[in-house]
């Protein structure tokens, strides 16, 4: 009897000094070390560059807020904002045509996107630059009939702004379309079913049902594509579409200047960049409510709501 109890005693003579215990967080040595070389590294490359007199910081100070910049990013902005609009609206039909069960409409479309995504951005931005040595006159009317409705030049109509555009928003279209396309087939197909059991006409349970909950899946990679967008017009200015590209280009072909001035349009797209960042992150945020992948915080989020955090503490163990 006494040999039974004698384990007990014991477990119970040693459960307060359990409670006792520390709990003493992991140590990461490795990601200090790594942290504090990284930091090193960044540190002395932008020490470099800030002491590279063949930089010319002097001439990157004088241009960075020149007129002929801003021109330049006008354009920018505009061709970003524009293609963007046409590539998600024609990508979005593209997209519901894709999936229709018609074999027409899946064909034409299926055929769009193998071409536009299959041929290189910068040859479909020359190919529209220079469409007048294909066709000299824009014509609609009756096929293989005299009867026109509407006869143009081709230089006159497609200015490097217009051949940009379209080089840009048809491409950005094919792209676009795949996303949507995997936002829909993302939604339980029983939502679509039991819209049409209460009487909602197909457009209307696209537009009502569908495509609301393809959002989450659908505004992440659209908010890269747009992004993309915005450095890709860099390459409209091969055509002299009077973009920030093309500007800089214009000034240090005269100047010969070419560090100074990449460094200019560096600077201005990383700030466009970091702008456009913003509103993605609330579009995740918003459209990513009630799902496990709500979107993640970006670092300046993490390190205001760790202060924020912190200050709470303080004041509560007041």
């Amino acid at each position: 009897m006494q040999t039974s109890t004698q384990p007990v005693s014991q477990a119970a003579a040693e459960q307060p000094a359990a409670q006792d215990l520390e709990v003493v967080p992991v140590r990461h040595y490795g990601r200090w070390a790594a942290a504090v070389a990284a930091t090193a590294a960044l540190a002395g490359l932008i020490g470099s560059l800030a002491r590279n007199a063949n930089v010319h910081w002097d001439v990157v100070g004088h241009y960075v807020f020149a007129g002929l910049i801003f021109d330049g990013l006008g354009t920018t902005l505009w061709l970003t904002a524009a293609a963007m609009v046409l590539g998600l609206g024609l990508g979005t039909l593209i997209a519901v045509m894709r999936l229709s069960a018609n074999p027409v409409l899946y064909g034409l479309s299926s055929l769009f996107v193998w071409f536009f995504r299959g041929t290189p951005l910068l040859v479909q931005i020359i190919f529209w630059g220079y469409a007048a040595a294909l066709y000299k006159y824009v014509l609609i009317g009756i096929p293989f009939t005299d009867i026109t409705f509407f006869r143009a030049e081709t230089n006159s109509l497609l200015t490097p702004s217009v051949a940009a555009l379209l080089a840009l928003g048809l491409n950005e279209a094919a792209y676009a379309s795949e996303i949507v396309r995997a936002g829909i087939q993302s939604v339980d197909a029983g939502q679509a079913e039991a819209a049409h059991s209460l009487g909602m006409r197909p457009a209307m349970t696209m537009r009502r049902i569908v495509l609301p909950q393809a959002m989450r899946v659908i505004v992440p990679p659209m908010g890269n594509e747009t992004i993309n967008m915005l450095k890709m017009t860099a390459l409209v200015s091969v055509i002299a579409a009077h973009d920030l590209m093309s500007n800089i280009q214009d000034v240090y072909a005269q100047n010969y200047q070419v560090i100074p001035l990449l460094v200019v349009a560096s600077i201005w797209y990383l700030a466009l960049v970091s702008v456009l960042s913003v509103p993605q992150a609330w579009l995740e945020r918003r459209y990513g409510r009630g799902s496990a992948g709500a979107g993640p915080t970006s670092p300046l989020q993490r390190m205001f709501l760790g202060a924020t955090a912190a200050l709470r503490r303080k004041e509560g163990g007041r």
